[in-house]
C-alpha cells in the first residue's frame, strides 16, 4: 500500500509526547551553535492607549544584579520606518521597536531589560517607572465611520460588484436586511512568542516560531537596515500558530539589537499575559447582509457590507465578504469592506481570516432567507448552489458543496428532524455551508539522495502543528519510492529553498507540491543514471553511492490554470443544540463536518484539522471573544479568563472527508483543509439555537445575557 492517502501518525508524535521535541525557547547554546552563555530578556509594555512618554527612570534596571543593558528610545540603534501600508507581502514590513516615544496602544513595548538571568530580568523590568502624557484614545468600533482601505497590500481593491445590486434587491419577493456583530479573538496558542537572536559577526541568526520564515527574514532586514543575506531565521518547530505567528514581533527585534550591543546571544519571550497585547488579534466586525430572494427560492441579490477594526497605524482588512462572492449564485452581488482605525493592538489572520468571521453573518442570513420563503433550509442552498464563480464567471476546478449538504443530511438524518422539548431543554438543528478559497503559492524544495540510501528534503516551510512534516514524508516517500523511515525532512530554516510558509490554507499544497517535484527531478536523473544497467534498486544505490550522493530542485508556481479556474474547499456543516429554557444554557449535542477538499494525503491529520476547525467554531458561537476596556486594554489576558472550549463543551463530534478529484490545483491534486473546517460552524449551531427556541441572535458569541431575553416565555 502506498503511503499517501494513509492514516499515518505523525512521524515526530514520539519526540513531542516524550519531551524531546525542542521548541524555540527550549533551546539551549549548544543547539544554536554559541560559545557564550544566553542572556535573557523582559519587556515592559505601556499602559495608556495613546499619547508619548513624558518621562522614565531605568536608573534601578541599570544598577539591578545581573543586569547588562536597559533598552529604551533614548538608546535604541536606527531602525526603518513603519511599514509601508501597501507592501505586496505584509508580514516582510519593516516593524521598528522604541523608534521613538510615541504610543500607540494599550500593551505596546516601552523598554527592554536584558540581564543573566530571567529572575534577575523580570525583577529589574518591574523597576522601571514610566510617566506618560496621556491623549484620548479612539477605542470603540463605529460601524458608521468606517474608511476605504485603499490601496490594499499588492493593490488589490477591497469591493466588488457584479450586476446592479440594489435594482435586484428592491424588485425580489423577500428582502433580508440584518446586522450581525462577530467579536475580538486571540489566537492563544500554547507555544508562547518567543526569539532567540545571535550574531556571527555581521551575520545575524534568529530563532523564532516564524509561519513564514522568509517574511520574517525580510521584515528583520528591513527594520535594521541590513542586507537580507545577512539574516537567517529558524523555526524548527512551532507550537501552534493559527495565524499568530504569520507577523513578527518586537521580541525578535528587540532581541537581535540587544545581542548585537552585547555580543552574546539574548533570549526572550513575552508572557501569557503579555501575549494578548502585544502580538495580533482577529479584529472585531460589524457585517450588514442584505438578500433579495424570489417567491420560489432564488437568491437575485447579495450584499455584504463588513467594517473591521485596524490599529491606527495599520490597514488591515479581515476579509470578511468572501464566502458572499463565491457560495451562491445571484446575478447582483455586491460587497464592501471598510476599516475602522482605532487605538488598539494591530488585528491581522486568524484562522480562515476573514471567512469565519463572514460565514457566521453570511450563513445565518441564508438561514433567515430560506425561512423567509418556506423552504428547507438545506433545500435553499441546494437550489442556488452554482458552477462557475458568480463575480469572476470562472468555472470551479472542483467543487462540491451539494455533495457535502447531501451526505450530510443523510449522515445527520436532517429530513426526520423535528424541533421538540426534553423535560427543561429546548432541542433544535442548524445547518450552514463552508466555504475557504484555495491557492497555490511558489515554492521550491531540494532533495539529496545520500551514499546511505537516505533521502533528506529541504525546504523552510514551517509546521504549526499541522502535520506537515508527515504529508511532506509521505509525498516523498512515495514520489522517489523510499520506506517513510528512509526520508528526513528538514524544515524552517531560511538557509533552504523558499517556500510559502504555513498558513492560509496554502502551505501543504504549496510546499508539497515543490517536494513532489523534486523528487520527480531525482527519479528522473536516477533514471538517466541506469541507463543501460539493470536499473535494480542495488544498482542505483551503488551508482549513488559511487557519485557521493544525487540532488535535486523542484518548484512550483501557480499557471495559467487560475486565469481560467476558481479553485476553493467546500463543506457542510450540521448541528444540534439543546437551550436550557430557564438559564438559557446553549449546548452543542452534535455535530457532523462534511468537506470536499481534492486528494487527502493522509486521512488522519486531515480529519484533525477539519475537527479542530469545527471546534473552534463552537468556541466562536457560544464562548470566545475579548472585549476592550475603558483603557484600551483587551479585558481578558490569561486563559483563566479567555475562554475557549473544553472537553466537556465538545460532546459529539465527527468530521467526513469526501473524496474528490481536483484536476487543476496542483500536481498532486490536493486541495486547503486547514481553514475550511471553521468556516460556517458558528452559523450551524447559531442557526440551531434559532430552530430550538426561535429566538435569532445576531452578536456572537451567543452568551447567556444574550439568550435569556429572547427566550420564549414559559409554558
Amino acid at each position: 500500500m502506498t503511503p499517501i492517502g494513509k492514516g499515518i501518525p505523525r512521524v515526530e508524535s514520539k519526540a513531542k509526547v516524550t519531551g524531546a521535541s525542542l521548541y524555540t525557547f527550549d533551546l539551549q547554546p549548544a543547539e544554536i551553535g554559541a560559545t557564550k552563555p544566553i542572556l535573557h530578556g523582559a519587556v515592559i509594555l505601556s499602559s495608556i492607549a495613546r499619547g508619548h512618554i513624558s518621562a522614565m527612570d531605568t536608573s534601578a534596571a541599570e544598577q539591578a544584579p545581573g543586569v547588562c543593558l536597559v533598552l529604551t528610545h533614548h538608546n535604541m540603534l536606527p531602525q526603518a520606518e513603519w511599514g509601508p501600508l501597501n507592501a505586496n507581502v505584509r508580514f516582510a514590513r519593516a516593524q521598528p521597536v522604541f523608534r521613538d516615544n510615541r504610543v500607540r496602544y494599550f500593551g505596546e513595548p516601552v523598554a527592554f531589560v536584558v540581564a543573566e538571568s530571567f529572575e534577575c530580568a523580570r525583577s529589574a523590568a518591574m523597576s522601571i517607572r514610566v510617566q506618560y502624557e496621556e491623549e484620548q484614545a479612539r477605542i470603540v468600533l463605529d460601524s458608521e465611520h468606517g474608511i476605504d482601505p485603499a490601496p490594499l497590500h499588492g493593490g488589490q481593491s477591497s469591493d466588488s460588484l457584479v450586476g446592479d445590486f440594489d435594482a435586484a434587491f428592491t424588485a425580489a419577493e423577500h428582502h433580508i436586511d440584518v446586522q450581525y456583530e462577530t467579536p475580538y479573538q486571540n489566537h492563544a496558542a500554547i507555544e508562547l512568542q518567543a526569539s532567540i537572536a545571535i550574531w556571527d559577526g555581521d551575520h545575524l541568526t534568529v530563532h523564532t516560531p516564524a509561519q513564514i520564515t522568509s517574511a520574517t527574514r525580510t521584515g528583520l532586514a528591513r527594520t535594521l537596515n541590513l542586507p537580507e543575506d545577512r539574516v537567517r531565521v529558524v523555526a524548527r518547530l512551532i507550537g501552534g500558530g493559527f495565524g499568530g505567528k504569520l507577523p513578527y514581533f518586537a521580541d525578535a527585534v528587540l532581541c537581535a539589537v540587544a545581542s548585537r550591543q552585547l555580543q552574546q546571544p539574548v533570549k526572550f519571550s513575552f508572557t501569557r499575559q503579555q501575549m494578548f497585547t502585544a502580538t495580533t488579534h482577529r479584529s472585531a466586525v460589524s457585517h450588514r447582509v442584505r438578500l433579495g430572494v424570489t417567491a420560489g427560492g432564488r437568491i437575485t441579490a447579495i450584499s455584504h457590507d463588513a467594517i473591521s477594526q485596524t490599529a491606527s497605524f495599520d490597514n488591515y482588512v479581515d476579509g470578511s465578504t468572501a464566502g458572499a462572492k463565491g457560495l451562491y449564485g445571484a446575478r447582483a452581488i455586491r460587497t464592501t469592506q471598510r476599516i475602522v482605525r482605532l487605538d488598539l493592538p494591530r488585528s491581522d489572520s486568524m484562522r480562515s481570516p476573514g471567512d469565519a468571521n463572514g460565514s457566521m453573518a453570511l450563513e445565518c442570513a441564508i438561514d433567515e432567507a430560506a425561512h423567509a420563503c418556506g423552504q428547507d433550509p438545506v433545500a435553499f442552498r441546494i437550489l442556488n448552489d452554482t458552477p462557475v464563480n458568480p463575480t469572476t464567471g470562472k468555472p470551479y476546478s472542483s467543487r462540491h458543496l451539494v455533495a457535502s449538504l447531501k451526505e450530510g443530511s443523510r449522515r445527520f438524518g436532517w429530513m426526520q428532524r423535528r424541533r421538540r422539548r426534553e423535560k427543561n431543554w429546548l432541542i433544535g438543528q442548524g445547518v450552514a455551508s463552508a466555504m475557504r478559497d484555495n491557492l497555490v503559492r511558489p515554492s521550491a524544495a531540494q532533495v539529496t539522495l545520500t551514499p546511505a540510501g537516505q533521502l533528506v528534503v529541504r525546504l523552510d516551510m514551517t509546521d504549526p502543528g499541522t502535520g506537515t512534516i508527515t504529508i511532506l514524508t509521505q509525498i516523498a516517500s512515495e514520489t522517489v519510492g523510499l520506506p517513510m523511515e528512509k526520508v528526513t525532512i528538514m524544515l524552517g530554516d531560511t538557509d533552504f529553498p523558499k517556500t510559502s510558509g504555513s498558513g492560509g490554507s496554502f502551505g501543504a499544497e504549496s510546499a508539497g507540491s515543490a517536494v513532489y517535484e523534486a523528487c520527480v527531478a531525482l527519479r528522473h536523473r536516477l533514471d538517466e543514471m541506469a541507463k543501460g544497467r539493470d536499473g535494480s534498486p542495488e544498482t542505483i544505490l551503488r551508482l549513488v553511492r559511487e557519485a557521493g550522493g544525487m540532488t535535486a530542485e523542484g518548484k512550483i508556481t501557480p499557471g495559467d490554470e487560475t486565469k481560467h479556474y476558481s479553485e476553493a474547499s467546500f463543506g457542510a456543516q450540521f448541528a444540534e443544540v439543546a437551550v436550557n429554557v430557564h438559564t438559557g444554557e446553549t449546548r452543542v449535542k452534535r455535530m457532523l463536518g462534511v468537506f470536499a477538499c481534492g486528494r487527502i494525503i493522509n486521512e488522519r491529520t486531515a480529519r484533525s484539522q477539519a475537527l479542530g476547525g469545527m471546534i473552534w467554531g463552537l468556541s466562536s458561537a457560544l464562548i470566545e471573544a475579548n472585549t476592550v476596556d475603558h483603557r484600551g486594554q483587551m479585558a481578558m489576558r490569561d486563559l483563566a479568563n479567555y475562554h475557549v472550549p473544553v472537553l466537556a463543551d465538545i460532546q459529539n463530534i465527527e468530521a467526513v472527508l469526501l473524496p474528490e478529484t481536483e484536476p487543476v490545483a496542483n500536481p498532486l491534486g490536493m486541495k486547503g483543509i486547514g481553514e475550511v473546517g471553521i468556516n460556517g460552524a458558528a452559523a450551524a449551531i447559531a442557526n440551531a439555537v434559532f430552530d430550538a427556541t426561535g429566538a435569532r441572535i445576531r452578536q456572537f458569541p451567543i452568551t447567556l445575557d444574550r439568550i435569556l431575553p429572547a427566550l420564549p416565555p414559559l409554558a
